[in-house]
Order: structure tokens, then sequence, then C-alpha cells
């Protein structure tokens, strides 16, 4: 159920000062950026640019989901790896339940694109982010959860949703020690359900969240999964839900199969919706998540079935612009184009204007360091590279790459651009 599957995405008109579309005549809209005919290799394209691959695009929006369906629960994809819309919606068309997002901002972002179910997986705090909500729930058509985790929090939600008369849906969410927000201990977690009840005309308690990637161990996520399962087991029994199934959601991109095991053999059955909330799946990278994903296909049985796993979809491209030294190339591409803080990009396409394809690069090229514009890459005497070359980074942290484009450009196998996705940080 969610209206946003049909929902038109509120495009911005491209035009030149996107960075990395060159430049453009006129303003174009976004699903008319095929017809300009444009292919990166003909270097019809302003380095350097993000783009992403379609056909892995396509891959991994299905293996997720043919995932999450196998152990019957639910995927609500966390925004804000992104911030596309376009990319939202393609979600929600494949299967998702919703969308996660961490901020009131980003929420009224996805609304305003046709987004209709958002989890928040985030304590609303202050006065403008629970009135930029209060406007939104205005919509009776629009479904809308975040998390609490203090008494405080809960009076100030309270108070606030009693004056402007209306139900705020929230879900408890439990911590760990050292960790970030949520419930440490049983004296916190009364503490909340006492405040809560309090407020019981304008918050109505929906459900249990974790986020289970502030540990490492596997044995401690799964302990921790398994208070989580404990909690709503027992508040259900005490009847403190208010609603039918009630929500247990949990699950970032590097444990995603722990927390769908852990929660679906709970046998809870239809009395509670297990709702998980990966984000980086989507375009995947080649740093952190790739060996989280290695692991995920050596220890799940059912990731392991499905034999392919995700691949990386988002590269950076950019042109070489200096070899001022034998064993040293200067590459136009620094911080302020690609994430750095999860591993500096990872050269891996080698593409020489009219060649007839680009190659993989020599294993020895590897990037040493980043400034705000350019990239020091270190090769070897005699390496054939020149002024003018492609390279194709792959990236870790997707996230931090998003962010600082505004559009990103779709390839198709051969390099064409066929759609150009837009962010709205």
């Amino acid at each position: 159920m969610n209206d946003s599957r049909s929902a038109q995405i509120t495009a911005l008109p491209i035009t030149s000062l996107n960075k990395g579309l060159g430049l453009l005549e006129h303003p174009l809209a976004p699903e008319d950026i095929a017809s300009l005919d444009w292919n990166l290799l003909r270097e019809d394209v302003s380095l350097p640019s993000a783009v992403l691959y379609e056909g892995r695009l396509t891959h991994n929006l299905h293996w997720m989901q043919h995932f999450i369906a196998a152990y019957g629960l639910k995927l609500a994809p966390h925004g804000k790896t992104t911030m596309a819309p376009q990319l939202f919606l393609r979600q929600l068309e494949a299967g998702a339940w919703g969308i996660t997002l961490a901020t009131a901002h980003q929420t009224q972002v996805a609304y305003e694109h046709g987004i209709r179910r958002i989890l928040m997986a985030n304590q609303l705090v202050g006065k403008e982010n629970m009135a930029i909500i209060s406007r939104l729930l205005r919509d009776p058509e629009f479904e809308y959860y975040c998390l609490v985790d203090s008494a405080a929090q809960a009076d100030q939600l309270g108070a606030f949703f009693a004056k402007a008369g209306q139900r705020l849906k929230v879900l408890v969410e439990l911590g760990t020690e050292d960790g970030r927000s949520g419930v440490r201990d049983e004296g916190q977690l009364q503490s909340v359900l006492d405040a809560l009840a309090r407020w019981g005309s304008s918050i109505a308690l929906c459900g249990i969240e974790v986020y289970e990637g502030v540990l490492q161990e596997e044995e401690s996520i799964r302990a921790f999964l398994q208070r989580a399962v404990d909690v709503t087991r027992t508040l259900i029994a005490e009847g403190r839900f208010e609603r039918s199934p009630v929500l247990l959601s949990g699950a970032g991109s590097a444990w995603y199969d722990v927390v769908a095991e852990v929660f679906a053999s709970a046998g809870f059955g239809d009395t509670v919706e297990v709702v998980l909330r990966p984000g980086c799946y989507l375009t995947h990278d080649i740093g952190a998540y790739r060996e989280a994903q290695e692991k995920i296909l050596q220890r799940n049985p059912i990731a392991h079935q499905m034999h392919s796993g995700l691949l990386p979809a988002l590269q950076v491209w950019a042109y070489v612009q200096s070899v001022p030294e034998p064993n040293k190339a200067i590459i136009a591409l620094g911080k302020r184009d690609a994430a750095f803080d999860a591993g500096l990009p990872v050269p891996a396409l080698h593409f020489r204007p009219n060649d007839a394809a680009p190659k993989a690069t020599p294993a020895h090229w590897t990037l040493t360091r980043m400034m705000d514009q350019h990239a020091y890459l270190s090769i070897a005497e005699g390496d054939d590279l020149r002024v003018g070359d492609m390279i194709g980074f792959d990236i870790s942290h997707p996230c931090l790459t998003f962010d600082k484009w505004r559009s990103l450009l779709v390839l198709n196998a051969d390099y064409q651009v066929i759609d150009a996705i837009q962010t709205f940080f």
C-alpha cells in the first residue's frame, strides 16, 4: 500500500549549472536527456562526472527485494544514501513497503515528490522540525513514524502535537552502551513508556526500532536483536501498542541478513510487521559494504543460494590532467567530487578517447592523496598513461558521493546516457 508508486517525480530542469552535465543551450527535463544522444566515451560529458550503471542498478534492486521477500519481511530502504526521489520511486515500484529517512527536511523532500509512507529512523526534536511533520500530517494519506528514546523527548512531542490536535506515530528505539541514541536499560524504557502513556491522546506507540550497525561483532548483534524481540513480545502482552500489526524495524547495510534471520525466526506471525532498512545496496560499493556483502554471501544460506551478490553501480569518471613525474599522474578528481572518508576512490577503468572500449586498470595504480580538486595517482615508470585519458573510479561509501552531485548520469552498457538522476540534499 503506497500511493507513491504511481506518483510523478517533481524534477527540476537540468541546466548548465549542473556539475558534470556540460553546457546546455536550454533547460532540459531529466526524462528527456536521452534525446541528446550523449555518450561518456565520446567525451560528450564534462568530467569529472558521477555516473550510475542501469544494468547494475536493476540487478541490485531486484536482488535485495528477492532476499527480503524470502524471509517474508518488508523493505524500507534508507533514502538518505541517495536523496534521489527518482530512485525512491523505483524502489517502491519494485515492492518496497516505504522509504526510510533521517530528518524532517529529508521527509519533506520525499513527501513533495510523492512518497506517502516514511519511517524516520531518528528522533524528532525541535519546534520547526515538529512543525514540518505537523504540516505534512494534515494529509490523511501520509503515513509517518519517528523514534523516541527518552521521557523528555516524549513530553516535548506530546505537548506539541496535542496543541496541534494531531496524533504522532512513534517507535521506541532501543540502544546499547557506548552506542548512539536509544533506550539503554529497563529503567529508561519504563520512563519512556510512562511518558507515552501520559500523552496517549497525541502519541501512538506503534513498535520497536534498533540500529545494530553501532556494534561490530555478530554475537553482540544477535544478543541486541534478541533483546528487541523480547521487548516487543513483552509489550505486546502488556497491550502497549496501538498499531496492528506491531512494527519491528532494524538493519543497516552491513548486517541485514542477521537482522532478517533473528526477526524472522521470532515466530510473531501476523502480529508483527518486520521492516528492514538497508540503504547502500542499490549502488553498493567497493569498500566496507563490499566486504560486508562478501561475509553475507558466506554466512547466509539464502544469499548463498542466490549465487550473484550486489554489484557496484556508481563510478566517478575523471581526466588525467598532468603526468609531472614518471611514477605520478594528477587526476582532475577531488574531495569535491567523491567520498574519501571510508577509503579513497579506486581506479577501475582506463579509456583513451577513440579507443574501442575501456580496459581494466593495472592493479598497481592507486590513489595516494586527494585535495579539493586533484588526486594523486601512483603509477609505474613506463605505464601507458597520457594527459586527456579518462579513468573510471569505483567508490567506497556511496552516501558521501551522492551528496556532492545535483545530477548523476545513468549509462547503459554502451556508456550511452539514458537518464539523469537528481538529488535533493
